[in-house]
Parts: structure tokens; sequence; C-alpha cells
């Protein structure tokens, strides 16, 4: 199968399309033929092993353990192993591949459930009324911002800020806050303002604009969406009790937290935001565009 494989950190050119083996699935396990899969913040750091402890994960000197990268994917079952239930051949899905990595190839096999998310990934039938490409942009903005609103105790009435509000995380964090009951405040640039708003925010603060921290003392939550602020620099954004959360932190992904993602965006209460689309010839400049972070929501990787 083709993929898009590498054997050195380094700029997006250390990317090739070459040919590697096809997996084959364990009796826990479903192939999915990808049609879909996105470029993420995550794919060019691990590339680039920025930051350095990236290697540690990946290997000292050169990438190890993850040659394929891509976090989330959307397709169909190709093939089951003989324990799975939950899926047939010809299945359309969605997953997140949690740090195996993996999706920018034409095939990748997933553990059916169990197991631990961010290690063994999730996979659930693809929502009927998205597209591959708007499935694939899906699962690790939506189940990030799940997972970090739910550390916060994000509740129905309080008020949530979303700094860096236009991204993949962040566009999952306005509508995640706004299905939950909670006034949503969305932060970014003035080219991003529209969408956000559009997104169900009640206000947009343009940052080039205005300072969000002079709204002082009215949050219930903060939530740092691109990690470049601190609980320091935004105390005084946050109300008495209020929590400060960041993607620069850890949060749990559960088990069934996909299926919840399946059930919010089938209902119309969450969707996809998609940039940009390339093909998988052109992984190169999919890196390129994404490492220069000025992407709004998700940028997609069309395989067919």
């Amino acid at each position: 199968m083709r993929a898009a494989y590498y054997t050195a950190y380094g700029p997006p050119e250390v990317l090739r399309i070459q040919e590697v083996a096809k997996p084959t699935p364990a009796d826990d396990e479903v192939l999915v033929r990808i049609r879909a899969a996105s470029v993420a913040a995550a794919d060019w750091r691990v590339r680039k092993a920025d930051p350095f402890l990236a290697r540690l994960f990946n290997g000292l000197l050169r990438p190890k353990k993850v040659n394929v990268l891509g976090f989330e994917l959307a397709g169909d079952v190709e093939a089951v192993g003989k324990q799975v239930t939950r899926f047939q051949v010809g299945d359309a899905v969605f997953a997140f591949t949690g740090f195996g990595f993996g999706a920018h190839a034409e095939y990748r096999a997933l553990r059916e459930s169990g197991g631990k998310p961010s290690r063994d990934g999730l996979v659930a039938h693809k929502p009927p009324n998205l597209s591959y490409e708007e499935a694939a942009g899906l699962p690790c903005g939506a189940l990030t911002a799940q997972a970090f609103l739910r550390q916060a105790g994000l509740r129905e009435g309080q008020r949530l800020l979303v700094h860096g509000a236009s991204g993949s995380v962040g566009t999952a964090a306005v509508q995640l806050g706004r299905h939950l009951g909670a006034e949503v405040v969305g932060v970014c640039s003035g080219a991003n303002v529209e969408l956000v708003a559009s997104l169900g925010a009640a206000r947009v603060i343009d940052y080039t604009k205005e300072d969000f921290a002079e709204t002082a003392g009215t949050f219930d939550v903060v939530f740092d969406a691109v990690g470049k602020t601190t609980k320091a620099q935004r105390r005084s954004a946050l109300a008495r009790g209020g929590r400060f959360v960041s993607v620069r932190g850890t949060a749990k992904i559960l088990p069934d937290d996909l299926e919840t993602i399946r059930a919010l965006a089938e209902a119309g209460a969450l969707r996809s935001v998609i940039d940009r689309r390339y093909p998988l010839d052109a992984i190169v400049e999919a890196h390129r565009y994404v490492e220069a972070g000025h992407k709004r929501g998700n940028v997609v990787v069309m395989l067919r």
C-alpha cells in the first residue's frame, strides 16, 4: 500500500510517498480502507521532533516507533477479525488512531474496542450526514476538546472562554460548550471572527484589537485550545473558583467518547470545519501549511 513515510526528523521534505506492507487485522481488529485523513499539529511536531522530548517517544536519533503519521481518518471496513462484532465489511467508519498514528496511508488496522484510547485508538460508525472528508477532520479536535471541558467540569449556565477558537480543537470546543449550555466567548484573529460566531459563540474577541484579559473575573472556565497562554497570564479572566485548562496539559479520553462525538455530529450539534484539502501526493505541502500555524479548523488529506 502507499503511505507517507519518513525515516529522519526534519522539515516536511523528509516525508516520502512509498510502498509499505499492508496491515493484516488481528482477531479483535478491523482493517479500514482509508478515504480521508487529516494533518494535525501533533503530526508536524512528531515529524520535526519539536519539542525535543518527542524523541523519547519515537527514537532519539531517528524515528523508530512511528514512521507513518496521521491521528485521524475516515474510510470503509475492508476486513474484520473473527472476534469483531460491532462492524462488518463495507461499514463506513471514522477513527482516532491514538499514538500509533498511521492514518497517512491507504490502510490502517484498529482495535474494535477496549484497551486505552490514547494507545489503541477509537473507531466508530461514520455519521451518515458527514462526508468522509468532514468525518476525518472531527475525531482528534473533538475528542481533545471534550476531554478538557470534562476535566474543567463545565456545566450549563457557566461562561466559557476559548482561546484559539478557530483551530481544530477550538472550533470543537465552541460547539461542545454551546451544546452543554454554556455561554461561549471565542478568541481568534479578525479573519476568523465570522466563522467562530457561526459555530455558536455568543461573542467573539479579535485578539489583534482587544485584550480579553480586560473582561476580568467573568469566566468559569478558560480553555487554551492552542497552548499559547498560561494560567498565570489569564488568572484575571477567571471568576472565583474558575478553572483554567490547556492543551499543554493532559486530559483523559474515555472509551465511549467517539460514540458521543458521532451522536452529536449525527444530530447536527457538531460539525467539522475544513480549511484545505490535499491529495496524499501533496503531503509535504499539507505539512508545510499546517506547520505555519494559520489553519482554520482542519486540513484534510484525501486518499482514493
